[in-house]
């Protein structure tokens, strides 16, 4: 009886021991395993320096029309392998990436669906983890559909979150933070009013999540390569601290419609117990695929002015007429003009000669087609061809004028959210930019989606941002998306994509205000995924000396927008106040001239998400160096440290700080510019006002 108990836990040993499996990453501080449970469902652990980040979780994929990918599996094969390889991105914030990690291949059969096999892959890289699930080609699996997608993150304990409501429809939401437990007792003021939104849940929140343990672990969860699949969102079990994927619906509530060979995005878990870490993790990219072009030379950052900040504070109005109008029948001609429209020809000469003059790439235009006066708060199919301007703006004298000055004009299109009626009109489109000399997109999504019933982030939607980012690249234009769902990485891919908006921008600093905390948080979580139009740049704070009726006011310092310049990385930059304001502050717009769009090297210096952050950038192929920092609504002083300089040279900084008196709520504008010699032993301490910032340039 012995040795038939001693073989059967040895055989049992031998079973286990072929089914857990075990991967650290190349620096051994992270450590992941998998393993198959009782009944055969598919679970992982990770850990970061022994610390649990998270605990035993559940994989898998419940569908709707073929049995589910949750039980009942056994390991067919394991498979091991290790990368370390460099590459240079188009643009971005390091001249080069690294790409080192550690990989777990797992495929699994399901016995009862006649050997149906599943793969999972993990990667383990030094900043975090990335897996996927994969379907290979195979007899008994062709097209199914999803019902939900089951992956599990067990937290190891109730977190500091920094989280925005679940929502199919935006991301246009003030970050809540809160301990994971507080989430449902904060929903339902954490909802404020959008154009379109679809919240789910009393405990959903949408990726980037940015979390932070008690033990000092800083845990970001989010998606990588998110291609032919529903964006995901998180549900939380608020008793076991479990959050599971919550996947995007269509208009009939399926998740998704999957066809084998395919595989779904990666979902991403970047950890370290240091801040800045996460700032600086170029995991999300490393799971995109090298980018699809040849040709990247017309790809190239942009740093631009344009006639939106007047429409967004009411001084102006994207429509030409304050009479009713019906799109395609209304002759405008015939129409009385408001007097307020901004897209008029002699006021975007006036953008173009400031542009010109101080050395800017583009000038973006809104309003300048007809049909702004027919489409807002309705759901109509066909609103804008995209190709028609309103009376008052001269295409082709616009094109003549700015390229005698050598600017380029941004084409702007709101689609209205009718994503047939846009690529109804797409190529012909694109074929009015490229004839017209304009080279880039700012595209819109606002309002309900139409087809009805569609959501923003569902996966026809996905499908369509990318379908409207590689049909830009036929034509040679690059793409900067709002409204869309945020970013995954894709720019890797797909460089042409040089923007989103996916989150508050400064527009809403003109509906109320963004917290001071706001730029604080937005490079832990939606920048996670990608850069971010954020456009900075307001030195007119109080929304007033604008537009009179609006009492809002920018919740910064005027240095504290100068500093996001650096702080919010894009390769796509407006300076977003008028001409006339920044004539009056010519010695401080100098650093938003000054600033680069792109970057050799990132630093940095100090961070902690909702607090403060300080970083320094090098510009490409440039022995220039620009130092950005911010503060949350608290003062502080920040110690700025200049090792990443050149050793044995000294350099001139001159640096742009917040007066004594500074505050982003009652004296904005009170600024200091200084210079003095830096070298890479120098480090200084300087004062940050309530809401403010500073921005140093180093030449």
């Amino acid at each position: 009886m012995y040795k038939k108990l001693l073989l059967f836990l040895t055989i049992l040993s031998s079973s286990l021991m072929v089914q857990a499996q075990e991967i650290s990453s190349p620096d051994k501080n992270l450590s992941l395993k998998f393993e198959l449970n009782d009944a055969g469902a598919p679970t992982y652990q990770l850990k970061y320096k022994k610390k649990d980040v998270i605990k035993t979780s559940k994989l898998g994929l419940e569908t709707k029309d073929v049995p589910s990918f949750l039980t009942g599996f056994t390991v067919a094969k394991t498979e091991q392998s290790s990368a370390d390889e460099s590459w240079n991105p188009v643009w971005g914030e390091q001249k080069t990436i690294r790409n080192h990690y550690n990989e777990l291949l797992v495929t699994l059969t399901q016995k009862a669906e006649k050997d149906r096999l599943i793969r999972i892959r993990f990667r383990l890289f030094d900043d975090g983890l990335g897996f996927r699930y994969e379907f290979p080609e195979q007899d008994n699996l062709n097209y199914f559909i999803i019902k939900e997608e089951r992956t599990e993150f067990a937290m190891a304990g109730d977190h500091k979150a920094f989280w925005l409501p679940g929502d199919y429809d935006t991301q246009e939401y003030s970050t809540m933070t809160s301990k994971l437990s507080e989430i449902r007792g904060l929903m339902k003021s954490a909802i404020t009013p959008n154009s379109s939104q679809t919240p789910f849940s009393d405990t959903g929140v949408q990726t980037p999540l940015m979390l932070k343990s008690p033990e000092g672990l800083y845990i970001n969860i989010h998606e990588a390569a998110l291609v032919d699949y529903s964006t995901m969102s998180l549900e939380l079990n608020d008793k076991t601290m479990v959050f599971e994927t919550h996947l995007t619906p269509d208009a009939i509530g399926d998740k998704g419609y999957l066809q084998a060979p395919t595989q779904t995005p990666w979902r991403t878990i970047i950890v370290s117990d240091k801040a800045g870490d996460i700032l600086t993790s170029k995991l999300v990219l490393n799971l995109n695929e090298p980018t699809k072009y040849k040709d990247v030379s017309w790809i190239k950052p942009v740093k631009y002015v344009g006639v939106w900040w007047e429409m967004i504070t009411g001084k102006s109005t994207w429509a030409y007429t304050d009479e009713k109008i019906q799109f395609g029948v209304t002759d405008y001609k015939k129409t009385k003009p408001n007097g307020k429209h901004g897209a008029n020809t002699a006021h975007v000469k006036e953008y173009i000669d400031f542009a010109a003059k101080h050395g800017f790439d583009a000038v973006l235009v809104e309003g300048w087609n007809e049909g702004w006066e027919d489409w807002f708060g309705k759901t109509k199919d066909y609103v804008f061809d995209f190709v028609t301007p309103y009376p008052d703006f001269d295409v082709k004298e616009l094109q003549r004028y700015a390229a005698e000055k050598g600017v380029k004009m941004m084409m702007h299109h709101e689609t209205s959210g009718s994503v047939r009626n846009y690529e109804r009109h797409l190529d012909t489109a694109y074929k009015f930019m490229v004839e017209h000399g304009y080279n880039s997109v700012k595209s819109g999504y606002v309002g309900n989606m139409i087809p009805r019933g569609e959501y923003h982030y569902g996966q026809w939607l996905n499908n369509h941002y990318l379908y409207a980012i590689k049909k830009a690249a036929d034509y040679k234009i690059m793409v900067n998306a709002h409204e869309a769902v945020r970013p995954t990485g894709l720019n890797r891919t797909y460089p042409n994509l040089i923007g989103n908006e996916s989150a508050r921008g400064t527009e809403y600093e003109s509906f109320g205000g963004n917290n001071p905390d706001h730029t604080t948080i937005l490079p832990f979580t939606r920048l996670v995924g990608g850069p971010m139009d954020y456009t900075p740049g307001i030195f007119q704070t109080k929304i007033s000396a604008y537009n009179p009726d609006n009492d809002s006011y920018v919740h910064t310092t005027l240095t504290k927008q100068l500093a996001l310049y650096v702080t919010m990385y894009s390769p796509l930059q407006m300076a977003a106040d008028f001409p006339e304001t920044y004539n009056k502050f010519m010695d401080a717009f100098q650093f938003i001239k000054d600033v680069a769009v792109d970057w050799d090297e990132t630093h940095v210096i100090e961070a902690e998400p909702g607090d403060y952050i300080t970083i320094a950038r090098k510009a490409k192929n440039k022995a220039e160096w620009y130092v950005g920092g911010i503060s949350d609504e608290n003062a502080r002083v920040a110690t700025v440290s200049f090792k990443y300089l050149p050793k044995g040279k000294t350099f001139t900084a001159t640096i742009y700080a917040d007066g004594k008196d500074a505050s982003f709520d009652k004296n904005p504008q009170s600024y200091t510019i200084r210079k003095m010699k830096v070298n890479a032993k120098t480090v200084i301490k300087q004062q940050i006002a309530p809401g403010g910032g500073f921005a140093i340039s180093i030449k």
